[in-house]
């Protein structure tokens, strides 16, 4: 102990010599410092997370919740009739018909979804009023149709002239044969940490085009489209829903963040996952981002052609996805 002591009055000493911190002082000290988060930040999936991205942002600017950005940021491609794999505009299902899915996630493990929702613009800002005003996690179909007109979200025809027009001529042959990165990068999630530090999620689709009629996906299921863990981080799919969801490939990616893996490595992971259970992934592409509390975020995917959007206060850019094949 004495021993112990003299050497801790000598590296005084030495600092106070050379007027600076002692090296001893220096590594206590660093070991004690916790790094800086870089927060607030968005980042969201594909070309059409750069305009969701910049909605989110005008929240996320003010101090607002993560919560709030997420729901305005995926509102955005919700909205847009010239995205063809999300809400209004989306590719309809084998009958014609746009059907979506979605859901929210927040700070503190609640959650709110919809699926197979017809008429409604907006599902996003459904699962949300789902999450909050009722005792459930999903709702779906009619009883969801009816739960959103009843919280004055106004019936829509969701088909634009251009996606009728596409599914008649699909009809004339009607294979099912999406094609990968087009087709069935059906989904926008967007995923936000604010400058609180409280992390929350969003993800919503019209999902696969030209899928069988009461089709769901992954995007509206807790765990497999989207997952929120305030403790470590938060993770969004796109691609082939079926895929994610057999693997609950979200969840799967924060709980590999929680074994210390950083964000890009755990999507990694998650991919080569789906990867063995897959007899065959020639045709089919799935891509992951993650975002931690460190404000850390990265991306992953199987082919080539999977990009995703970033915003903080240094940058506003897309990204090219690292991939397997």
């Amino acid at each position: 102990m004495n021993s112990r002591r003299k050497f801790l009055r000598l590296s005084a000493l030495s600092a106070t010599l050379v007027g600076g911190i002692s090296p001893f002082q220096r590594i206590w000290a660093g070991a004690l410092e916790k790094p800086k988060a870089n927060k607030p930040i968005v980042i969201s999936t594909w070309d059409h997370g750069m305009p969701a991205n910049e909605a989110a942002w005008q929240i996320l600017s003010q101090n607002g919740s993560a919560l709030d950005a997420v729901e305005a940021g995926v509102r955005v491609p919700e909205a847009d009739p010239n995205v063809r794999t999300v809400g209004y505009g989306g590719f309809p299902d084998r009958e014609g018909k746009v059907t979506l899915d979605a859901c929210i996630m927040d700070k503190d493990s609640n959650c709110g979804s919809v699926a197979f929702l017809q008429h409604i613009k907006h599902p996003i800002s459904v699962a949300r009023k789902v999450m909050e005003d009722t005792p459930h996690v999903m709702l779906v179909g009619e009883g969801a149709l009816q739960f959103a007109l009843s919280k004055g979200f106004p019936k829509e025809n969701l088909l634009t002239p251009a996606s009728e027009k596409d599914w008649q001529n699909w009809l004339k042959e009607s294979k099912y044969r999406p094609v990968i990165n087009i087709e069935n990068h059906d989904t926008i999630g967007l995923l936000a940490l604010d400058a609180n530090g409280d992390l929350a999620g969003a993800c919503t689709t019209s999902g696969a085009a030209y899928k069988m009629h009461g089709r769901v996906g992954d995007s509206p299921i807790i765990g497999a489209g989207l997952y929120v863990d305030n403790e470590i981080g938060a993770a969004t799919a796109t691609g082939l829903g079926e895929a994610v969801v057999r693997t609950v490939g979200s969840h799967l990616v924060v709980e590999l963040m929680r074994q210390g893996l950083s964000p890009e490595k755990a999507c990694q992971k998650a991919v080569e996952r789906i990867m063995v259970k897959q007899k065959n992934v020639k045709d089919l592409q799935v891509g992951f981002i993650a975002l931690n509390k460190q404000g850390e975020y990265g991306g992953y995917c199987i082919h080539r052609g999977f990009n995703y959007a970033v915003k903080d206060h240094r940058t506003s850019q897309l990204i090219d996805s690292k991939f397997k094949m």
